[in-house]
């Protein structure tokens, strides 16, 4: 029991709503009091009245409910908001309103000498490859690159593919491939690492237009109750950004990061073990920058592709379009054995490892990798991760909670949508739809969640993929779910995933992820309580306003 008399009022006391504290069901009678930025008590509703002083904010519910602030444990905010800011393509409803939306940009940027941008949509265009001569006919004297919104292929014009020296007899890099027409000319898409061909001169985007980038992509996220993130690719190269880690040193000297983040090093995949000295490096000099802000301890390692263009890692073999077995099994872009060693390495120096792991046997290369490192450092506080997971074999997915290994998803795919339905399980094996996305049988084999949106690859909205995760079916779609009802995952365990789960990935479980009392009051207010909702309307509930460190950083009615 609470004594009955504070000597220090509220700043912010909430009252009036149901509390989900970051486990379990939400609370119900209680209130939330702030005090200095952070939680001061949670205490029964009828103990509320003596934090409440001359200077209080009190804030009125209404039936809402208060949880802790989401955290994106997979999102790539500074390319998300360049993109928001140059040729943006990912509200394009098909191929032609994309290439009406070139045409409009270009014509509204006659000075530019490259376009650039990106969000188009696979399954908008045949076999997900566009071509060419779509942006020919639009952009025919200017050089047009534009990322896919799931950033694995690039749509190139003519003029584009000249000025990269591109033409029949540039082969396929060993981890990428061109989209060729019947002559070997370039079609105009280019998967994975063919994407890299056009690097040597295209523009790079300047300091400026990332820096911005990166405080739009923050308003855009603090909008949805996210109030910290993990970012995926910290490096070179993502959007054109040529240094992300620098557009965050920005932000930290200019006092305009408001969120929590964790950067993710980007390691390269072609280069060598000594890369592990230099992220040390630039680990050390984060932490004396601020007081935790933003930290650098976290390498993101790309073990495959993705499905949608096989370059996933597959088990099995891939399907062509008539049913028949192909021996293409997708691509590992690090050798198995490789990937122990660098694992290990990276565990041994304190770093946890953040992996792009979609296919089947990418996973499992992952978790070896994983095992190979506790194998010879013992267990350590690393927190490794797997992003994607598309595809999950029942015995990998015992092998997480065995392993500490922390299953990161991103739930808004794990459904029946065109991309999948057209483009991936048609070239899978039977029997490959039952093991999409597998988040009940993580659940009941002990894996812990985190959640991330993968932005701009997808909407960076919680709610939206909570939905989702709790009913394997897109608002307002006749389908059925996607693996069947047993893969879906109850609300509060999705809730979890996207506060406390992250924060756990994060290492910022110690003060973030739960509404407790001397944690920071990073908080999000959600209307209607999703609790209170049927199931197929969680998506109606939405952010109301967003709280950082006691202050009101975003409110629906500002």
């Amino acid at each position: 029991m609470r004594k009955a008399r504070v000597l220090v009022p509220a700043d912010v006391l909430f009252t009036g709503g149901a509390v989900f504290t970051g486990r379990d069901e939400p609370l119900q009678g209680h209130a939330v009091a702030v005090t200095g930025g952070a939680i001061s008590a949670v205490v029964p509703e009828t103990e509320a009245s003596v934090w409440i002083g001359p200077d209080t904010r009190v804030v009125d519910l209404d039936g809402s409910l208060l949880s802790p602030g989401f955290q994106d444990a997979h999102v790539h905010p500074v390319s998300a908001g360049v993109e928001l800011l140059m040729c943006n393509l990912s509200d394009a409803t098909d191929a032609a309103d994309a290439v009406a939306r070139v045409q409009a940009y270009a014509d509204a940027n006659p000075d530019e000498a490259w376009i650039q941008g990106g969000g188009w949509s696979m399954d908008h265009f045949p076999g997900g490859a566009p071509l060419r001569t779509l942006l020919d006919a639009v952009v025919p004297d200017r050089p047009v690159v534009l990322m896919s919104r799931d950033h694995h292929s690039t749509w190139a014009n003519t003029a584009a593919i000249r000025a990269a020296g591109i033409d029949a007899s540039t082969p396929d890099p060993v981890d990428g491939r061109i989209e060729r027409e019947a002559d070997g000319t370039p079609a105009g898409t280019f998967h994975e690492g063919a994407s890299d061909l056009f690097d040597h001169v295209r523009p790079k985007i300047g300091a400026d237009l990332a820096y911005a980038g990166l405080l739009r992509a923050q308003d855009e996220l603090i909008a949805l109750g996210i109030t910290g993130w993990q970012d995926a690719w910290v490096g070179t190269g993502l959007g054109g950004v040529q240094d992300v880690a620098s557009v965050y040193r920005r932000a930290l000297r200019d006092g305009t990061l408001r969120a929590h983040v964790v950067g993710a090093q980007w390691w390269e995949r072609s280069g060598g073990l000594d890369q592990v000295d230099e992220m040390i490096s630039r680990r050390a000099e984060f932490a004396a920058l601020d007081g935790g802000r933003a930290t650098l301890g976290t390498v993101k390692l790309m073990v495959d592709g993705v499905a949608e263009n096989q370059t996933a890692a597959m088990l099995t073999p891939y399907r062509d379009l008539h049913g028949h077995d192909t021996t293409n099994r997708g691509l590992s872009f690090i050798d198995p054995e490789r990937l122990r060693e660098i694992v290990t390495k990276l565990d041994a120096a304190g770093f946890q490892v953040h992996f792009h792991a979609l296919g089947d046997r990418a996973v499992r290369e992952a978790l070896d990798a994983v095992e190979a490192a506790r194998a010879t450092n013992g267990a350590t506080d690393g927190r490794h991760h797997l992003a994607h997971l598309q595809i999950v074999e029942e015995a990998e997915a015992a092998r997480f909670a065995e392993l500490d290994a922390v299953a990161n998803i991103q739930a808004l795919w794990a459904t029946h949508e065109d991309q999948l339905d057209e483009l991936t399980l048609p070239f899978l094996q039977d029997g490959a739809e039952a093991r999409q996305y597998p988040f009940g049988d993580l659940v009941r084999h002990g894996a812990r969640l985190a959640a991330g949106s993968d932005w701009p690859v997808s909407s960076a909205d919680p709610m939206d993929a909570i939905h989702i995760a709790v009913t394997r079916v897109a608002p307002d779609r006749e389908a059925e779910p996607l693996g069947g009802p047993h893969q879906r995952i109850d609300l509060a365990t999705a809730m979890a995933a996207y506060t406390s789960g992250s924060a756990y990935v994060n290492h910022r479980d110690h003060d973030t992820g739960h509404i407790r009392e001397g944690y920071l009051a990073n908080l999000v207010v959600l209307d209607p309580d999703p609790f209170t909702l049927p199931a197929d309307e969680i998506h109606r509930s939405t952010v109301t306003s967003t709280w950082i460190e006691g202050e009101l950083v975003y409110s629906r009615t500002s």
